[in-house]
This record gives C-alpha cells, sequence and structure tokens, in this order.
C-alpha cells in the first residue's frame, strides 16, 4: 500500500498514542469516524475516537487534529472528556467498514475491505479516498473467502458501492486487529457497536475469549449476546466463565432458558453455577468464588506456590491459599485456616502449611450479607476471603472484585 505525504491508512492509526502539542499523552487512537456524502461523493473523516486514562473513548474532531503520521497523532489538546455516542449517520470504519462487503461498478466481482485510505484536501479537510480490498473470486461468498483462491486491490471509492449496513459482515479482520488487546477494553469497543455488529463479532469469536470478553460487559449487552448464540453454543461459552460470573448471567434469564442451558453444561461445570444460583441474591455466597486454591495441612509451601502460580488464577485468588481437611473440592472437610502469599515467599520450600496457618482470621458466612464481607475485608486488609457453612465446611472464596461488582451501580461499565 504506498501512499503519499497528505495519505494515511486507517489500519496504521488505530493504536497509536494521541499528545496534544506540549508533549502530553491525551490517550490511544480505537476508531476514525467517518460520514457518508451520497453515492457521488467520498464519505467525508469527521473525527477520531480515543481512549483516554480510565478506559473512557471520547470523540476529538478532525478540525483539532494537527497531525497524522504513522507513529503518533497530534491534536490540539481541547478536547470533551464526554464519553462518546455515535449518532446516526456516523460510521466506525474499524468496527464497521473493516469486513464489509463491496461490489465492484464494473461488474467485475465483489470482495471485502480490509482498510480504508484518508487524504487531506487542499482545504484541509480529510475524506477516504481508497479501499484496501480482498478480492474472492466470482461467486465466492463473504464468509468463504479466506478459503478460496484470492488477491488484494487498492481500488477509488468510485469504483467499488459498499453493502447496505444491514447485510451480513465478516468478522476476521476486525477480531484480527485487536487480537492482543484486554479482554475489558475489547468488551468496551463492542459496547461503542450498533447491535447487529456487536452479536457479528461476539459470534466470531472462540469460546474462552468470548467467555473472557462477555464477563466485562453489561448485563443486557450479555444476555443480548448469550441469546443470540444458539442453546449449545451459549453452554459451551458459559463453561469457560468463571462459576461466579456464569451464575450472574444465568440469573439475568427466564427459568426456562436458565434450565435447558445448565443441562446442557459440562455437568461439574453445572454443578458449581447451580450451587451458586441457590443462595439468596446479596449473600457472600451468591457471589463466591467456588473455586479457589485449596490444599491440605500436610502439602508444602513449595506446592502452595506452584498453585497459586497458575496463570488462569486472578491476582485476588492468587493472594491466598486455604488449607482444610479432605476432601478438597467445595464444600470441603473441615475449615482450618488460610496462608497468605506473604508467609508462603518467607516461609522454606520443605515447610507444611499446617505450620503457618493464619488461625485467627474468621471466615465469613455463605449467608452473610455483601456489607459483612465488605467491611471484613476492609477491617483486615484483605484481597480475600473464605466462605464457610453452617457445619464449618469450606464452600469458596470471596474476592475485592466479586464484591465491587455488587456495590457499583449497574451501569458503572456503560456510564460517566
Amino acid at each position: 500500500m504506498s501512499t503519499t505525504p497528505s495519505q494515511i491508512f486507517v489500519a496504521r492509526l488505530l493504536g497509536l498514542d494521541v499528545f496534544d502539542p506540549l508533549g502530553d499523552r491525551l490517550g490511544r487512537l480505537r476508531d476514525v469516524v467517518v460520514l457518508s456524502r451520497g453515492p457521488n461523493k467520498p464519505a467525508a473523516c469527521v473525527g477520531v475516537v480515543v481512549e483516554v486514562p480510565g478506559k473512557r473513548r471520547v470523540f476529538v474532531p478532525m478540525t483539532r487534529i494537527q497531525a497524522m503520521e504513522s507513529s503518533q497523532v497530534i491534536c490540539s489538546g481541547l478536547v470533551n472528556m464526554r464519553r462518546f455516542r455515535q449518532r446516526g449517520a456516523e460510521t466506525l470504519v474499524a468496527a464497521e467498514i473493516f469486513d464489509r462487503k463491496i461490489t465492484f461498478r464494473d461488474g467485475s466481482g465483489s470482495g471485502v475491505v480490509e482498510d480504508v485510505g484518508l487524504i487531506q484536501t487542499r482545504m484541509g479537510d480529510w475524506e477516504v479516498n481508497e479501499y484496501f480490498v480482498q478480492r474472492g473470486e466470482p461467486g465466492s461468498s463473504l464468509l468463504g473467502l479466506r478459503r478460496t483462491k484470492r488477491h488484494r486491490v487498492l481500488v477509488s471509492w468510485e469504483q467499488i458501492n459498499q453493502a447496505g449496513q444491514h447485510e451480513p459482515q465478516s468478522a476476521d479482520t476486525f477480531v484480527a486487529a485487536h487480537d492482543e488487546m484486554k479482554a475489558a477494553d475489547f468488551a468496551d469497543a463492542l459496547h461503542e457497536m450498533n447491535e447487529k455488529r456487536r452479536l457479528e463479532i461476539a459470534a466470531h469469536l472462540q469460546d474462552d475469549r468470548l467467555a473472557d470478553v462477555l464477563q466485562e460487559l453489561p448485563d443486557r449487552e450479555q444476555v443480548q449476546i448469550l441469546s443470540a448464540l444458539g442453546l449449545e453454543r451459549a453452554a459451551d461459552v458459559l463453561e469457560e466463565m468463571d462459576p461466579d460470573d456464569a451464575a450472574d448471567l444465568l440469573a439475568e434469564l427466564n427459568d426456562d432458558t436458565k434450565t435447558q442451558l445448565l443441562d446442557l453444561m459440562n455437568e461439574d461445570e453445572a454443578e458449581d453455577v447451580r450451587r451458586l444460583l441457590a443462595y439468596p441474591e446479596g449473600t457472600a455466597g451468591s457471589v463466591m468464588t467456588p473455586v479457589p486454591v485449596i490444599l491440605t495441612p500436610e502439602s508444602t509451601v513449595a506446592e502452595a506456590l506452584a498453585y497459586v502460580r497458575r496463570e488462569e488464577l486472578s491476582p485476588a485468588l492468587a493472594s491466598a491459599v486455604y488449607v482444610v481437611r479432605p476432601p478438597l473440592e467445595t464444600p470441603t472437610g473441615k475449615y482450618l485456616g488460610a496462608v497468605h502469599i506473604q508467609a508462603l515467599l518467607r516461609a522454606a520450600p520443605p515447610e507444611p502449611l499446617g505450620d503457618i496457618l493464619d488461625r485467627e482470621l474468621e471466615p465469613i458466612s455463605d449467608v452473610a450479607p455483601i456489607s459483612e464481607v465488605v467491611r471484613h475485608l476492609a477491617t483486615y486488609n484483605l484481597t480475600s476471603l473464605g466462605v464457610v457453612n453452617s457445619e464449618g465446611r469450606l464452600v469458596g472464596a470471596i474476592t475485592v472484585d466479586d464484591v465491587l461488582d455488587h456495590l457499583l451501580p449497574e451501569d458503572w461499565r456503560s456510564e460517566d
């Protein structure tokens, strides 16, 4: 893709740092906003979406962009920090034009858009002038393009017709371009999209990736995506989610759908979720994680450190090991105490956990209200806490992130 000095392609802009004229970093460019001006004029580029600290996405008009280079974007620094809201006629290039099907006006076939070129006019405005298109053989379908013979071409905006916004659209390019993005940031990008595009991209994700992203979306959008997947795929995704997050999502569904999904899930995974759903809302048991790190008093410090190093553990869950009598599956045998990560790091590797137990810190009851859990965590400066039933058996652990989700307003993920 060759460019002139005043031309730049959107894919090269995504992820670039945005600075003010003094060199202070404003945020990171996440998308470009264009406005259609009809079939006989190129689309106008009206601004960019910038992710500022706090993961908020704001709109920066092109009138405030002083320079767009291959390594950075410089703006005037005067930015409205209100969260970006897409207006009816606006289109997000990365989210909605990448992967869109096009047809060539000369009747020579079709393809899909992989990139969009922007050029600055003599008047200083920016507009779309070229499309980088993956061209398929005549008769190949959109979803089959990546499995058929194809080649890429750079074409002027005048040479193509874009498919309507309501037509099915692939998600290959978008997912590949955002593969390294953290689940929370990917979820934020999905949240900004219209419902059609959100469902298309979600359906394209692998089960484990979709599970991680779903956990970071508002409840309404979680239900929307899960309902569109079909029961069998939805059950597979729920199996990949943390049990407490899966239980929260299932609680938003009607009883019939909930029962069907639990029946389709792996028996062990479903059992953990059923136990959480059995607790009254607002109790420790309803928000706890039923699979913390659990070992016996005879287990060594070396074994415990090996367990807490596991990549799938969150930092909060890795902060403590819970020591019990067998069985080790929740509900366990008698709860004996906890060993915190600092104690593990200070002890000799062969030392048994039973010798370094914190026996003074009491666990919380599984029916205790969230307010009591919060006070307990704050009083003793903890990031996690064991949860026991009336028989003194460990049934799970509750972490700071578990209670934060329930203390924050329901719309905290989407509102300023």
